[in-house]
């Protein structure tokens, strides 16, 4: 089973933004976030997802392709497929740098036939977690 790990979607204006981004990389096969830190875990997180957060709350992955260290500084690449793949919205402080995800705390992908309007919102489940309803 492999492990995950959450990032925030740093600069992304929206989930859109950060397809955009994601899908952009397409061309080279993967997109690449720069780390200071190899995981200590990192050989258990090749076949695992990164998940983004956006607004407190989880709201898709990118499948890890594996982990590349930079020549220039000593610095990580994660490596990751360039796609989102949409789940079901999961509330999710927010964090700097990332943090591990175990399978069991991971949310489900959406279904064909699914989308993210069937879901809570991001806001609408920030604010119920701050009340402490989820």
């Amino acid at each position: 089973m492999p492990l995950h790990m959450t990032k925030i979607a740093f600069s992304a204006e929206s989930p859109a933004d950060l397809r955009a981004w994601l899908e952009s990389h397409a061309g080279i096969g993967e997109a690449r976030l720069t780390t200071r830190y190899l995981p200590k875990r990192y050989e258990e997180m090749i076949g695992g997802s990164l998940y983004w957060i956006f607004e407190h709350a989880l709201i898709g992955r990118s499948p890890i392709l594996g982990f590349e260290q930079r020549e220039a500084d000593g610095r990580w690449h994660i490596r990751l497929e360039p796609r989102l793949i949409p789940v079901v919205t999961k509330p999710k402080r927010a964090h700097q740098g990332w943090r591990y995800l175990k399978e069991e705390d991971a949310p489900r992908d959406l279904t064909d036939g699914e989308s993210s309007g069937d879901v809570m919102p991001p806001k609408l489940a920030r604010e119920l977690m701050r009340l402490g309803l989820v």
